[in-house]
């Protein structure tokens, strides 16, 4: 891989809520959607940010305080050289966004194999290789801060969605066994749990399952929130170092349903099921 220039210094100012000095963070799938607002965001506060995506070349719509790397989350071999690139660089990390990831929608009869490969793969796998990249690097620090991007659909399990839901209650449970495991060595981790908001991951709908995508489709394109809305929360979140960092007051509702109202919160999945069965 070619050597990238230097992180580019400037001037920083910080919100109040965060410490004086900026910050080192690594956001991965970065070129769009909440990964782009959540780079915008940390480059607007002062903090040095080094987007990642799958993309060859940098994205003309990354901020140009930011310094862009290619990482496939699926390779190992491109994980390494991020870990080099951050340790040459700064000679360390503060805060590491695994944010990556593609959206499917299919019920578990019309979902194919190859499907479910492709998203554990990339929403799940994806962030146990970043986690387990820059753990030890935390651990030499004694700090660190790890922030995994999941879904509502990681609490909260509607219909058919079996694979995404799958992979992001997958991410959750990571999340909360790495906050337990990393304490001792002063690493934080934040698991994000946004419901729907506005953005172009639909477009990384795919399978077999038209129904369920064209849905899918609908619910992010008809949301009245948007990337930048939940980029601002999650930012405060992470300042708050909170465990889970819930986005919108739905998915708030959601998933208190579930834990306090459970035989409510099971109704209503159900009526969803007859409606999926139905075609509706």
């Amino acid at each position: 891989m070619p050597s990238l220039p230097p992180l580019p210094a400037r001037a920083r100012t910080r919100a109040s809520a965060a410490s004086s000095s900026p910050r080192r963070i690594l956001v991965t799938g970065a070129a769009s959607g909440l990964g782009l607002a959540l780079v915008r965001a940390l480059v607007a506060r002062g903090d040095d940010v080094l987007a990642t995506d799958v993309q060859a070349d940098r994205p003309d719509v990354l901020p140009e305080a930011a310094a862009y790397l290619p990482l496939d989350v699926r390779s190992d071999e491109a994980w390494a050289a991020a870990l080099a690139h951050v340790r040459e660089t700064w000679g360390g990390l503060d805060l590491l966004v695994n944010n990556a990831g593609v959206a499917a929608g299919g019920r578990i009869d019309v979902a194919t194999m190859d499907e479910w490969h492709w998203i554990v793969d990339i929403n799940l796998l994806g962030v146990v290789r970043g986690c387990r990249t820059f753990t030890p690097l935390f651990k030499e620090q004694g700090s660190g801060h790890i922030v995994n991007t999941a879904s509502l659909a990681g609490l909260v399990h509607a219909p058919g969605m079996a694979a995404y839901n799958t992979v992001k209650a997958g991410v959750v449970a990571l999340s909360e066994t790495l906050s337990h495991e990393l304490a001792p060595h002063h690493v934080d981790v934040s698991v994000v749990c946004p419901s729907f908001f506005r953005t172009n991951l639909g477009s990384s709908f795919q399978g077999a399952d038209t129904e369920m995508e064209t849905a899918g489709k609908k619910l992010v394109s008809g949301s009245k929130r948007s990337a930048e809305q939940i980029a601002e929360i999650v930012v405060r979140g992470i300042d708050a170092r909170r465990d889970v960092i819930l986005t919108d007051r739905d998915g708030q509702i959601a998933w208190r349903a579930k834990r306090f109202a459970r035989p409510a919160y099971t109704a209503v999945m159900k009526r969803a099921a007859r409606r999926v069965a139905a075609g509706r």
